[in-house]
C-alpha cells in the first residue's frame, strides 16, 4: 500500500496535470469572459515571452545554475532593437544583430560562472542590473514607438481566422525542440548527470563546462528572440520591458517538478505549471487586481511550490526507506538451510 501511494504522490506531473483541469473548469464556469476566445488568445500571447525563456531556464536549474538576468537580457535586446529600426536598418538585418546581441549576453554569464568560478547566482544578479542600466544608457527613460508594420503584425495579428497568436509559433517550434534534446538525446543524458553529480559527470569524460557554458548562450538567445516578440507585442522598446518577468520563469520552473538541487526535472510537468501561472494571472486580471497584486500570488505560489515539492520527496524517500529495511529484517528473520 505505502508503495502504491508514494507512487501515486511522486507523479508530480499528473497532479499538475489535474490541478490545471479542474482549474480550468472552475475559471471557464466561475469566472466571467475566462471561456472567450479572444481572453485566452490574449492570455496565451502575454506568457509568450515568459515561455521562451522559460525553456533554456528549466536546463540551468537542472544542471545547478540559474540566470537571474534573462528579463534585462530581453529590454537590452529589445533597445537594440528599437535603436537599429529607428536608425532605418531593415528587420532582415536588425533581427540577427539583436539575436547576435543576446548571444553574446549569455555567453559573458557563462564565461564568468564556467571560466572564473563565480556562483551563477550573484553573476547573473549582477548582470541583471548591469544590461538593464545599458539600456537605460543607449534609450534612456523614454521608448521608441515607430516600428515597421511587418513587425507589429506580427504581434499583435492570429493565424488565419482562429484565435492563435502569431508570436506562439516560435515558442511551440522551440518547446518541441527543448523537449526532444532534453528527453531523447545524448546531450540530454549529459545535462541530467551534470546535474545529478557533477564531479561524476567529469570524471565520466563528460565536458561540464562546455554543457553549462551552452545553456548560458541559449539561455541569452533565447531572452533575444522573446525581446524581439515582446517589442512587437506591445509595439515600443523601452528599456524597462519585461521587469519582473524572471519571478514567473523561476515560479514556473519550480512548480513544474524542477529540483532545486539539480539533476531532476522535465518539459511536462514544466508547460502545466506554464499554463497554471498563466490562468491564475489572467484570472485575477479579469477580477480586477493589478500587476503588483498579481506579483504576491506568484510570489507565495514559488513558496508553496518548493515547500510542495520536498514534502512529496521526503515523503516517497522515507517510503522506500522504510521498504529497504523491512527487506533486510525478512531476509535476516529467514532460517538458515542446514
Amino acid at each position: 500500500m505505502n508503495k502504491k501511494v508514494a507512487s501515486i504522490l511522486g507523479s508530480w506531473d499528473l497532479f499538475l496535470a489535474v490541478l490545471f483541469v479542474c482549474a480550468f473548469a472552475y475559471a471557464c464556469i466561475s469566472v466571467p469572459h475566462f471561456a472567450d476566445p479572444f481572453n485566452l488568445s490574449q492570455a496565451s500571447a502575454e506568457m509568450t515571452e515568459k515561455a521562451l525563456m522559460l525553456l533554456p531556464m528549466v536546463l540551468l536549474i537542472i544542471v545547478r545554475e540559474i540566470d537571474l538576468s534573462i528579463a534585462s537580457i530581453l529590454a537590452f535586446c529589445s533597445v537594440i532593437l528599437g535603436l537599429m529600426v529607428r536608425a532605418g536598418v531593415p528587420l532582415l538585418f536588425a533581427v540577427p544583430v539583436v539575436l547576435l546581441a543576446g548571444a553574446a549576453a549569455g555567453a559573458t554569464n557563462g564565461y564568468a560562472v564556467c571560466h572564473l568560478g563565480l556562483p551563477s547566482l550573484i553573476v547573473t544578479l549582477g548582470t541583471m542590473a548591469f544590461f538593464r542600466g545599458l539600456g537605460y544608457i543607449l534609450l534612456g527613460t523614454g521608448s521608441i514607438n515607430e516600428l515597421p508594420d511587418a513587425l507589429t503584425n506580427f504581434g499583435l495579428n492570429t493565424i488565419g481566422s482562429t484565435a492563435i497568436p502569431w508570436i506562439t509559433i516560435p515558442f511551440i517550434i522551440s518547446a518541441v525542440i527543448f523537449t526532444l534534446v532534453l528527453q531523447w538525446t545524448p546531450l540530454g543524458r549529459k545535462i541530467y548527470a551534470t546535474g545529478g553529480n557533477p564531479a561524476v559527470a567529469l570524471y565520466s569524460g563528460i565536458r561540464v563546462n562546455r554543457i553549462r557554458f551552452g545553456l548560458f548562450v541559449v539561455s541569452g538567445l533565447m531572452s533575444a528572440i522573446a525581446s524581439v516578440i515582446l517589442t512587437a507585442r506591445l509595439s515600443n522598446a523601452r528599456a524597462n520591458n519585461a521587469f519582473g518577468y524572471e519571478l514567473d520563469v523561476i515560479t514556473i520552473a519550480f512548480l513544474g517538478g524542477t529540483s532545486v538541487f539539480g539533476g531532476k526535472g522535465n518539459y511536462i510537468g514544466v508547460f502545466f505549471a506554464l499554463g497554471l501561472v498563466a490562468m491564475i494571472r489572467n484570472v485575477l486580471g479579469l477580477r480586477g487586481m493589478g500587476g503588483d497584486d498579481q506579483g504576491i500570488a506568484v510570489g507565495l505560489l514559488l513558496i508553496l511550490s518548493l515547500l510542495l515539492t520536498n514534502t512529496i520527496q521526503r515523503f516517497v524517500e522515507h517510503a522506500r526507506t522504510r521498504r529497504s529495511l523491512k527487506g533486510v529484517d525478512e531476509v535476516k528473520l529467514e532460517p538458515r538451510k542446514a
